[in-house]
């Protein structure tokens, strides 16, 4: 994996199945009602987050629906709507840690089935492994005979506890999952050896970045010092610890260098301690949590910008970084070398010693001036990743699915016990058959006829569309009149 060439996700050769899917399987003409579920989704803020975001808009503006469905945070509750007609369900669900709910496979079927059976749902799609709400939707859908999709956001070792008890728990998962959609290779490489899939059903579709919200302004830099830009959760695994031992050592060097660090985590206090230990409360600043909207000010204030993390399946924030011209010096671990063609990225060991190399290089070159220019740097970024081409590729994937049947009850029960192994086969297969039947019991509670049907605020049947359109069309045109 560490041997991986940069620059492999803009290679000409194509992906295993969303770009290498036949030209029968593109339909212009169908049409999806899709549901994204997940524990992370706005207001909390990180990458699964805005991805589902930003897939969501690009789908809609293709003309499919889409709803999300995640747990309740705080007082948002209940159905909300976002741009376009974006439909989220905010589900009082209870959260467990770290955002993601306590699940018991059954407490959330209701809860979804009335979500599913509303919106007319044809496809789930569910996002990140850390997500119960997602793993719990795959099972639920499954059960009701609908088809479904998994995108992995991450990656897992195989050694520790956690990382063996949560890879028997995406075998369960995926094992009859109609597809999954891997962001880079190196985590496709991942997950298909954590759960021991066909990698004919992985797909590799990266993120993206919306390039009109990270355009450079080289006039918000202060050039009498050289700026050292850091936006991560501080947290161990992004490296926090490997940043303590940098800042010291470079500002000893280098009495114009600063340090302005976004991001909050319980990682701070070892920050802190640094700050003031060294005495560089003048050089160091601590941002906090920052809103997204925020993140492209805090980016044009630097001149290079730092990932540290020591382990990544797709880093968005070193493309957020270039995107806004500033100079990428990053760890080389994960997917993070496919991200970045080499002149846009300077790739060090996870040590505090190789980073400080590359640190040390970057500042050379911005001293006599040999960088590339931050507009030509945004310029190359742009075209590499856009969302739209990621919505594109998503549907290819959608349409496959939707040709695929949904295994029964009974295949299902065989594919648990032939793919997870005896003790967890068997029980899964117990809360399978358990979980039919509580569905069973519901639909006699409730059938599904008597639930009433949402009124459509995305896809071709958008009342939304509608009410614009019209509304639109008695507006006369100021050019006209």
């Amino acid at each position: 994996m560490g041997n991986r060439r940069r620059g492999h996700s803009h290679a000409p050769k194509t992906p295993p199945l969303s770009l290498d899917t036949h030209s029968s399987d593109h339909e212009p003409g169908v049409k999806h009602r899709i549901c994204m579920v997940s524990d992370f989704f706005y207001p909390n803020m990180g990458g699964v987050e805005s991805h589902i975001y930003q897939l969501s808009q690009c789908l809609i503006e293709k003309g499919h629906k889409v709803v999300i469905a995640t747990h309740a945070y705080g007082d948002r509750r209940g159905i909300r709507y976002l741009t376009n007609g974006l439909k989220v369900y905010y589900l009082p669900l209870q959260v467990m840690y770290n955002q993601s709910t306590a699940t018991t496979c059954f407490h959330s079927l209701p809860l979804l089935r009335c979500v599913f059976v509303r919106e007319r749902i044809t496809i789930v799609h569910a996002h990140s492994s850390f997500s119960a709400m997602a793993h719990d939707a795959l099972f639920h859908a499954k059960t009701m005979g609908l088809n479904t999709v998994f995108t992995d956001h991450s990656l897992f070792g195989f050694a520790d506890l956690s990382s063996v008890l949560t890879n028997k728990l995406l075998t369960v998962s995926l094992c009859d999952t109609n597809h999954i959609v891997c962001v880079s290779y190196t985590s496709k490489e991942n997950t298909v050896l954590r759960a021991t899939l066909d990698p004919e059903i992985v797909s590799v579709i990266p993120n993206a970045v919306d390039p009109t919200d990270f355009t450079p302004d080289p006039c918000r830099r202060d050039n009498s010092k050289i700026t050292i830009v850091v936006i991560s959760r501080l947290v161990y695994r992004k490296g926090i610890d490997l940043l303590s031992g940098i800042i010291p050592e470079l500002c000893g060097k280098h009495l114009d260098l600063c340090f302005l660090i976004g991001g909050e985590g319980p990682k701070r206090i070892v920050l802190e301690e640094v700050r003031e230990k060294y005495q560089l409360h003048d050089r160091v600043r601590l941002l906090g949590a920052l809103d997204h909207k925020d993140v492209r000010d805090v980016l044009v204030q630097g001149h290079v910008f730092l990932n540290t993390s020591l382990t990544e399946a797709f880093c968005m924030a070193i493309v957020e970084g270039a995107s806004c011209g500033l100079q990428v010096v990053s760890t080389r671990v994960g997917g993070i070398p496919e991200v970045l063609p080499d002149e846009l990225v300077t790739l060090c060991e996870p040590s505090v010693q190789s980073l400080c190399d590359g640190l040390e290089t970057v500042i050379a070159r911005i001293r006599t001036g040999n960088e590339a220019s931050p507009a030509a740097i945004h310029r190359k970024v742009r075209t590499l990743y856009t969302w739209r081409n990621v919505a594109e590729r998503t549907e290819k994937v959608y349409n496959r699915v939707c040709r695929e049947p949904v295994l029964p009850l009974s295949a299902r029960l065989q594919r648990l016990r032939s793919h997870c192994g005896a003790v967890a086969g068997s029980i899964f297969s117990f809360v399978a058959v358990i979980t039919f039947l509580f569905l069973l019991f519901l639909q006699w509670l409730r059938p599904d006829h008597l639930i009433d049907v949402a009124v459509d605020s995305s896809g071709p049947h958008s009342r939304l569309g509608q009410h614009v359109s019209k509304k639109t069309s008695k507006t006369p045109n100021p050019a006209v009149s």
